[in-house]
């Protein structure tokens, strides 16, 4: 079972995606967004944005990972870590569709990385029920810009 306190601050970290969806799918919501918040508080900016960091993150939570490996399982660990970083930096550049396709594409390769640390006993047993669940919101979260 996923612990109470790693779901609820799951779902949470998924508020900005949500709310990036759903400002790029209803004009009336961005319009009405865009009198309160910035731009890049709305529709793609946000998703983009948003998705870049908590990308960037996960990197980091990987590393935390392969801490707990050893050898050459450790370097490993930690090569793969700095992935979902990289490829952020290097292929999200702006909040168009080829970004948004890309920054899609990291997050399903980040679920398979997390299934390499899970299978290695690295991450917790209840992680990929968690992180299945906050992947595939954050993908359709990001694929509404698309349509």
């Amino acid at each position: 079972m996923i612990p109470r306190s790693a779901l609820a601050l799951g779902l949470a970290g998924l508020l900005p995606f949500v709310w990036g969806a759903a400002t790029a799918l209803s004009p009336a919501l961005s319009a009405a967004a865009m009198q309160v918040v910035p731009p890049v508080f709305v529709g793609a900016v946000v998703l983009v944005t948003y998705g870049t960091v908590i990308l960037s993150f996960m990197s980091g939570v990987l590393w935390g990972f392969a801490t707990k490996a050893e050898g050459r399982e450790a370097a490993v660990g930690y090569a793969l870590s700095v992935i979902p970083a990289l490829w952020a930096f290097f292929m999200v550049t702006d909040t168009t569709a080829e970004s948004v396709i890309w920054l899609a594409a990291g997050f399903v390769a980040l679920l398979a990385l997390d299934l390499s640390f899970a299978r290695q006993g690295l991450a917790p047993v209840w992680w990929m029920k968690l992180r299945v669940l906050l992947t595939t919101v954050v993908v359709a979260c990001l694929l509404v810009v698309l349509v």
